[in-house]
């Protein structure tokens, strides 16, 4: 038998890796202090309160692996701790909250120690990613936008 096609590699500038600019773009990026939150939050068991904090915790530890460092100072389409998110979760209404380190959530924030603020951390404006809930569902997450507090981020 005689192999009479020979396929030839592309070369050089030709060769791309064909999720490059995907994983770019849908990436997740954490700053310095949310890294050390999410790391904290782990040491100290700030997820027990959480209604699964086993599927808490491997969310936050998935998070921390995947995720990329962002530069400092955060751009203002990222979602970090202490900033106002505007956010959607599969086609209900818009809602919003200040994303916050603190294990015990208060009214009008949304705390890392959650599934959703586990998700949210680390995602830009009008990113949309998967969200998983207590009750093992699937729903899909939008962030709508992102403010700084006014004082914070104000440089």
């Amino acid at each position: 038998m005689t192999i009479t096609r020979i396929t030839q590699l592309p070369t050089g500038r030709e060769v791309r890796p064909p999720f490059r600019r995907a994983a770019a773009q849908t990436g997740f990026r954490l700053t310095v202090d949310d890294r050390l939150g999410i790391e904290q939050l782990l040491r100290q068991e700030g997820t027990r309160s959480a209604p699964n904090p086993p599927l808490l915790n491997g969310l936050l530890r998935h998070k921390l692996r995947i995720s990329r460092g962002a530069q400092e100072p955060a751009s203002l389409d990222l979602v970090v701790a202490g900033r106002h998110v505007t956010y959607m979760i599969s086609g209900e209404g818009a809602r919003s909250g200040v994303l916050s380190m603190n294990p015990v959530p208060g009214a009008g924030y949304v705390p890392v120690a959650s599934l959703l603020g586990a998700t949210l951390i680390g995602m830009r404006k009008l990113q949309k990613v998967p969200l998983l809930r207590d009750d093992g569902q699937i729903d899909v997450v939008v962030v709508l936008d992102v403010k700084p507090l006014p004082d914070r981020d104000a440089a």
